[in-house]
């Protein structure tokens, strides 16, 4: 089969893990306001497991300057905060039933984003053999899954209907195959290695700046006893320790 068609499909059936919030149309309505605020913060771990375990060590490995790597990392991280400033003053010119937390944008674009690299990391990898796209592919999708369905949680805390989070959160994922065309055609002059800190800093402001204090401020239905603090720090560290096992096993 051509490279560039074997990318492409590859690319789509990533794209469609992000359907796995479907799964929450089968829990009542109540059992799943109780996990959202778990979801948001294992969400909160995976977004710094992947900067941290992930974005900015494979950009170390490629050989990037340590200052040129702190510049983008800050460019992405200073963007978000300049978006998320944008879309507070947007919001105040609406009236409250079309309100929507800026989190839920900024968590779809960021997500783009990281879609995005990621068609550029499976196309190359199946520009050098169908193996080695492979396994890439299975190293991504294990990431995709838990993030998919974090996201997911954001968008329902900050407001977003179940269809319209499944409809955008797809869009979001779609743009894994823009990538590895992209890359299919400019891969012999194409850099894109900016693109990593950058959405490493992305990761670092939505986790940091939005997700942890709606988790630390937030309350659910168990009100704020200490188990519930706990069950929530727990679902952040396994957010993380996701990143790491996968890390450790794909390479």
């Amino acid at each position: 089969m051509n490279t560039l068609l074997i990318i492409i499909l590859f690319g789509l059936i990533m794209s469609l893990i992000a359907w796995i919030g479907l799964i929450t149309l089968s829990i009542k309505e109540k059992i799943l306001r109780k996990l959202l605020l778990v979801l948001v913060a294992f969400s909160a771990g995976a977004l710094l497991g992947g900067a941290f375990l992930h974005l900015l060590p494979e950009t170390i490995y490629q050989g990037g300057d340590p200052m040129t790597i702190c510049i983008w990392l800050l460019i992405g991280f200073s963007i978000f905060f300049l978006l998320e400033q944008f879309l507070q003053w947007q919001h105040q010119h609406k009236v409250p039933s079309e309100y929507r937390k800026p989190v839920g944008y900024l968590i779809l674009v960021a997500d783009a984003l990281h879609n995005f690299i990621g068609g550029l990391a499976i196309a190359s990898s199946f520009m050098v053999s169908f193996e080695v796209g492979v396994i890439t592919w299975i190293a991504a999708a294990a990431h995709e899954i838990p993030q998919e369905l974090g996201d997911f949680g954001v968008l329902l805390h900050s407001g977003w209907k179940k269809k319209n989070a499944l409809i955008f959160n797809f869009l979001s994922a779609l743009t894994i195959i823009p990538g590895g065309i992209i890359t299919f055609f400019l891969s012999a002059s194409i850099n894109t290695s900016f693109l990593l800190p950058f959405a490493a800093g992305n990761f670092i402001y939505i986790a940091a700046s939005d997700l942890i204090p709606e988790v630390k401020h937030g309350k659910d239905d168990y009100g704020e006893s200490v188990l519930t603090r706990l069950g929530h720090f727990t679902a952040f560290i396994v957010g993380i320790l996701f990143i790491l096992m996968v890390r450790i096993i794909f390479g």
